[in-house]
């Protein structure tokens, strides 16, 4: 399968940047904030769900993401992450603000948030390498309480 290369300019292009993005691995150390340009940019090893809908194979690619118009970034939740420096991306979604402004959020496993501040919707997602074969496809516990009725 080819490199995967998307933009997102609005709420709809969002959500599909997340639906790929879903289940990515990324250090805190890859993850920043570049301020004088209004950049948010991060590099994830993305588990590939395309690959395994159509071929059965796991594999994971080497994935940056970058924002655009970023005026503010916020965290929370982090602890967990601080402890073992990596983060598992669940989704990525936009707060409508007053238009075409908003937040970003990135929501990520064990209740880490990253907030974007953003002029509009502005994202850049593109693989940056070949694939290469990882041994579980991840899955999701359902919190206690919470899912199907028994």
């Amino acid at each position: 399968m080819e490199n995967l290369k998307l933009i997102a300019l609005d709420e709809e292009d969002l959500a599909i940047v997340s639906a790929h993005l879903q289940d990515a691995v990324v250090k805190m150390v890859d993850m920043g904030f570049l301020p004088r340009v209004h950049r948010f940019a991060m590099v994830l090893n993305r588990f590939d769900w395309d690959q395994k809908a159509y071929a059965n194979e796991r594999v994971r690619r080497r994935t940056g993401l970058h924002f655009e118009r970023v005026l503010a970034v916020k965290c929370r939740g982090m602890e967990e992450a601080q402890r073992t420096g990596v983060l598992n991306l669940l989704a990525v979604t936009f707060l409508p603000g007053e238009a075409p402004s908003g937040y970003v959020l990135l929501t990520f496993s064990g209740g880490a948030e990253v907030l974007l501040e953003v002029e509009c919707i502005e994202a850049g997602m593109r693989d940056l390498g070949p694939a290469w074969g990882c041994s579980h496809t991840p899955k999701h516990l359902l919190s206690e309480g919470k899912g199907d009725a028994a």
